[in-house]
């Protein structure tokens, strides 16, 4: 998995986000540090959900703050701040859809309305390696169904028209020449 020291976050057009991430096999110490950096990345840049490959790791790994998400509508705090998501399967998702402006940490700066089905059922594993399946809805189902996508090499761009996707690309050409 290389060194987990210096990740950084990757900013679109990188390829690495376009790219399909590999399934976790083996679930070590490597795992866990990937994890806590992932976290700490994710709170550096006050994200809500970051997957391994906005970190230039094309691994299934996602974290996501259910804590923030909890917060945010007003719901019972979890257990645990974070959700540690490896090899996630998407069981189900709802024929019902809503519509909600998402932002990305690799796409600083750009907002689209983008829509999604509003409950979604996974199979993942936790960094331990035990499975668990999760309903989810609202939020932490967006949060996650944008965190799957760039396992799958998808970023919430593409689901906008190619100007909006051309609009996104010149922006992001004027941040990162000024970073």
């Amino acid at each position: 998995m290389g060194n987990t020291e210096k990740l950084t976050i990757v900013i679109e057009p990188d390829p690495i986000l376009h790219q399909i991430s590999k399934e976790v096999e083996s679930f070590d110490e490597n795992i866990n540090n990937l994890l806590d950096k992932m976290a700490e990345i994710m709170e550096k840049f006050d994200g809500l959900g970051l997957a391994a490959p906005q970190v230039g790791i094309l691994q299934r790994i996602i974290i996501i703050d259910a804590e923030i998400i909890a917060n945010e509508e007003k719901k019972p705090l979890p257990k645990t701040r974070y959700l540690k998501i490896i090899n996630p399967t998407v069981l189900e998702v709802s024929k019902k859809t809503c519509t909600i402006e998402e932002g990305c940490l690799s796409l600083p700066a750009i907002y689209y309305s983008i829509e999604r089905p509003e409950e979604i059922s996974i199979e993942y594993f936790d960094e331990q390696g035990k499975k668990h399946t999760l309903k989810a809805n609202g939020l932490l189902a967006r949060c996650i169904q944008h965190e799957i996508d760039h396992l799958n090499g998808k970023i919430f761009t593409d689901y906008t028209s190619s100007l909006k996707r051309k609009l996104a690309l010149t922006k992001l050409k004027k941040i990162k020449s000024r970073m």
